[in-house]
C-alpha cells in the first residue's frame, strides 16, 4: 500500500500567495478573469495593486460578480477590460470608454480561446485544495 503525501507537502514548490502569482502579470499580457461566484477576488485586488507597474493589459471577463478593482479612469493605462457581459461592476466604464464590450454567444467564447483568435497569457481562477483520491 503506497503512503499518501498531503498535497501541500507534495506541492510545497507550487503554492505562493496571490501577490506572488500576479506579479508574473507582464505588460502587455492578456489576462481572462473567471467567471460568476468564482470570480478570484484576491487575485483581482492584488491585480488591481499593480496599476501603474503594468501597461496595456488586456483582461477579459464574462459575467464578474464581485467589484472589478482594475476598472477606473486611475488604471486605464494598466489595463483595459474586453467585457463579454456587461454586469454592473463593468457598465460605468462600458458607457465612458473606460471598458470594452464584445456581444458573443456564450457557447463561442472557448473557441476563441483555445483557437487562439484571443490568445490568452493568464488565466486568474479560483480552486479549491486538492480532494483525497481512492487508492
Amino acid at each position: 500500500m503506497a503512503v499518501s503525501v498531503p498535497w501541500k507537502t507534495r506541492w510545497k514548490d507550487k503554492i505562493q500567495g496571490a501577490d506572488a502569482a500576479v506579479a508574473r502579470i507582464n505588460s502587455g499580457d492578456t489576462v481572462f478573469i473567471g467567471t460568476g461566484a468564482a470570480q478570484p477576488e484576491t487575485l483581482c485586488l492584488e491585480l488591481a495593486a499593480r496599476a501603474g507597474q503594468v501597461h496595456d493589459v488586456e483582461i477579459y471577463h464574462l459575467l464578474t460578480l464581485g467589484d472589478a478593482p482594475y476598472i477606473g479612469e486611475d488604471k486605464r493605462n494598466s489595463f483595459r477590460v474586453n467585457a463579454f457581459f456587461i454586469a454592473p461592476n463593468a457598465r460605468d466604464a462600458v458607457q465612458k470608454g473606460l471598458a470594452d464590450y464584445t456581444p458573443i454567444f456564450l457557447s463561442d467564447i472557448p473557441s476563441e480561446f483555445s483557437s487562439g483568435r484571443i490568445a490568452l497569457d493568464v488565466a486568474l481562477i479560483q480552486t479549491s485544495p486538492p480532494t483525497r483520491t481512492a487508492s
